[in-house]
């Protein structure tokens, strides 16, 4: 969740490069015109819905300044929230530039396969062969490996690395960590890393004879047309960058003083969301690096063992809701930022605030975009399943849809590439067996666990070969148009499409899964619609103008269902709004249907003994001549009149 002089910076225009020491200096390339003059707005409905949701977000707690921009299909839309500084009140824009913190990692990772493709840079040499600064390890450590975190350096590890306020060159970056001892064989292990990346950034210094600030900016962020984008130092900031905050007891401070030319290749640069929207379309366009480079950069890679690390060569990428995702996430002292790109279907989401710890809040708003531009609007919530075979069954479905049809439209829309098919008959068989209800109840633990694993090399690419053959299968029987909307109506569409199509296809007997599993799937997508509350489709319970009023509707549909969707969240949202309000009998009341819905989530349970054991408190600390509660006609009432009876007992169940 991995010296520099002062220079002149002329206002609103390229911010100059990182001055390392370096024996040559070769020429920027010309910056190219921004694309924004070429991109549309989007419908004025769809902005509306965009502010909105963002709006909605940030009204859930203190925030300082926000930028958010989206790209989709040609149109693109940018939009500042709050203030880039508090003390003087200057707001925060599109073009306010922030530190990128671990997003960096992608541009770093862009440089050095720019120079492979060139045969500059060979991926699978031992990084001490092209950095002789950083000693030989009992192991070789490759570029190949450093680009997936697969390389075994450390992360940091101490205050001397994440906590440095010294302005260092490249020499003194690779100090704070050249001796330290790998912390796996390389190879073995994913193990996210900073310092690996510094290496990465050494060696395109090696290669090139630049300083790597300046390659950046010359092969990277000009050709992108990254305008404000360069290796971050507050000596060189224009007076559009973001002073950063963090949290401190309830209140917004000033962020810790840290100098990122310690992380020059995995944290170190800064940019505005224009210039990362830019960045993810010529990553969306190859005009970096040629097409299938950009498929090995957005294809996960593997331990020796088989197993997926959820990252490629300097991005994230996994499915989401059948949607593959290819994104990085970044946050240090001053910032949280947040780049996540849809390649099949031409998204980019680019998020950054001076706001630190906020990497649930951008993620929540990306997904909620998500749900604006490709889902119609429709709220995807997780699935809440009350027998523990049941939840098996549907995490099993659900991981084959989301991992079939992610990597179907990543092959036939975007860049990617499917495993080879094998022998499907088998596939779909070992399917079923997986997802048998009575192997599942011997032991769910362990049914669970292997359900989790069969998307991975280790386990034949089982899910990811059994749900795009499954996608192909749809899109014949029913158009790619129809095939868009399974992210919205989710895994159970997913299949009872499927097993429909194949009636209509005369599929062949041993493609449609075990009679039984067939049984299963139509008994849950039952069970699902029927529990669905119409007006929470587009709607989150703790947004809507009164909650209170949709209960007895929720209550109804969710009552005695094997499956529902997952309100938890929402429902102690609800409580905690509450809370703060002081109106403590309306949290506990939100609470305990928060637990009586979802019996097994822990997270509520906890809420919930924490929410009794603070109001246990006040009454003990009450005065004994408080005010009794008083009924409507004005006659006091006991304390726990009209509460359910677990609480009266004083149980946390």
């Amino acid at each position: 969740m991995r010296a520099l002089p002062v220079a002149l910076l002329f206002l609103g225009f390229t911010a100059l490069a990182d001055p390392r020491p370096a024996p040559s200096r070769a020429p920027a390339a010309s910056t190219p015109a921004s694309s924004k003059a070429k991109d549309k707005a989007f419908p004025p409905e769809v902005q509306r819905a965009l502010d909105a949701l963002v709006r909605a977000e940030l009204a859930r707690g203190p925030y300082a300044g926000l930028s958010v921009g989206v790209l989709h299909g040609g149109m693109r839309w940018t939009r500042g929230y709050g203030l880039r500084d508090l003390a003087h009140k200057l707001p925060a824009t599109p073009r306010t530039t922030y530190r990128m913190a671990s997003i960096t990692k992608s541009f770093t990772a862009m440089a050095v396969l720019q120079l492979a493709q060139e045969g500059r840079l060979d991926l699978d040499a031992d990084i001490h062969t092209l950095v002789p600064g950083y000693p030989e390890k009992p192991w070789p450590v490759t570029v190949r490996q450093l680009l997936g975190h697969l390389g075994g350096v450390s992360h940091y590890d101490g205050p001397e690395g994440s906590e440095n306020t010294q302005h260092l060159d490249t020499a003194g970056a690779l100090a704070l960590f050249a001796d330290k001892p790998l912390v796996a064989e390389p190879g073995t292990k994913f193990v996210y890393t900073t310092w690996g990346y510094n290496l990465l950034g050494a060696a395109v210094e090696t290669a090139t004879g630049q300083r790597f600030g300046e390659y950046l900016k010359s092969h990277v962020f000009g050709p992108a047309g990254m305008r404000h984008a360069a290796l971050d130092d507050y000596r060189t900031r224009d007076k559009q960058h973001a002073l950063g905050y963090r949290h401190q007891k309830g209140q917004l401070v000033a962020s810790h003083y840290l100098d990122v030319s310690s992380r020059f290749g995995g944290g170190g640069a800064r940019a505005s969301v224009e210039d990362l929207l830019a960045f993810g379309q010529a990553v969306l366009q190859s005009s970096l690096v040629a097409p299938d480079t950009t498929r090995r950069m957005q294809t996960s890679m593997s331990t020796r063992e088989g197993q997926l690390t959820d990252y490629g060569m300097g991005f994230a990428t996994y499915p989401l809701r059948g949607h593959y995702v290819v994104a990085h996430a970044g946050g240090q002292p001053e910032t949280t930022t947040l780049l996540l790109m849809l390649p099949a279907e031409d998204v980019v989401i680019a998020l950054a605030t001076n706001l630190e710890g906020e990497a649930k809040r951008l993620r929540r708003i990306s997904l909620r975009i998500i749900e604006v531009l490709l889902e119609d609007g429709q709220v995807r919530r997780d699935t809440h399943a009350a027998d523990e075979v049941d939840a098996v069954v549907h995490e099993g479905l659900s991981r084959v849809f989301t991992y079939g049809l992610a990597w179907h439209v990543w092959a036939t829309r975007g860049p990617g590439a499917l495993p080879e098919p094998g022998e499907l008959p088998e596939a779909f068989s070992q399917v079923s067996a997986l997802l048998d209800r009575a192997t599942i109840a011997q032991e769910p633990p362990a049914a669970l666990a292997r359900v989790r694993t069969a998307h991975e090399p280790r386990g034949g690419s089982l899910f990811i070969r059994v749900g795009a053959q499954m996608a192909r299968t749809l899109e014949q029987a029913l158009g790619p148009e129809k095939l868009r909307e399974y992210p919205a109506r989710g895994p159970l569409a997913f299949f009872t499409d499927y097993l429909a199509a194949c009636e209509q296809l005369t599929c062949p007997t041993e493609l449609r899964f075990s009679e039984a599993l067939q049984t299963e799937v139509k008994h849950l997508d039952e069970e699902w619609r029927s529990s669905q509350v119409e007006e929470l489709r587009r709607a989150r319970l703790d947004e809507t103008s009164d909650p209170e009023e949709l209960w007895p509707a929720l209550e109804e549909a969710t009552t005695g269902a094997a499956l529902h969707p997952d309100y938890a969240e929402e429902m102690m949202r609800i409580a905690a709004r509450y809370g703060r309000k002081g109106k403590h009998e309306e949290q506990l009341r939100w609470l305990e249907r928060t637990v009586a819905l979802h019996p097994r989530s822990e997270e509520a349970r906890q809420a919930l003994a924490k929410a009794q054991g603070t109001e246990e408190k006040q009454e003990q600390d009450a005065p004994a001549s408080a005010t009794p509660a008083r009924a409507p006609d004005g006659s006091p009432v006991p304390d726990n009149a009209g509460l359910p009876a677990q609480r009266r007992a004083g149980s946390h169940e």
